[in-house]
């Protein structure tokens, strides 16, 4: 297995890889709303939500696979009244419906309310 460390993406906020490829999945670890320099996004859930599937995308293009590659995803959101609008952005950007789990939390780092991560195919 291999780390991914893509330069686009937040930086890890903790001792963990932003994901890790091997020869059969890349396993995505979580991502906040946040720009490449670790600012986080404010705004709408739909920015949020696009912030976090952006850095998505990148680390994959990174590892050599995109969004249309994903095969399960997981998002956390700290308040269920957000699930609306986040499935609006979230739809605009995966298009072939992987299998997925949406779930609330009580807390989320860095204070943040969605996270989202993925497992894609190389």
């Amino acid at each position: 297995m291999t780390p991914v460390l893509s330069k686009n993406a937040m930086p890890p906020v903790g001792p963990y890889s932003q994901a890790m490829k091997t020869p059969h999945a890349i396993y995505c670890s979580g991502q906040l709303p946040a720009d490449a320099q670790g600012n986080l996004v404010e705004g709408s859930m739909a920015e949020k939500t696009k912030a976090c599937l952006q850095a998505l995308s990148v680390i994959l293009d990174e590892a050599g696979s995109s969004v249309d590659k994903l095969v399960k995803v997981n998002i956390f959101l700290t308040d269920m009244d957000d699930f609306v609008e986040m499935n609006r952005e979230y739809k605009k950007w995966i298009k072939h419906k992987p299998a997925r789990s949406c779930v609330a939390v009580k807390q989320l780092p860095k204070g943040v309310n969605i996270e989202i991560e993925g497992i894609a195919l190389p």
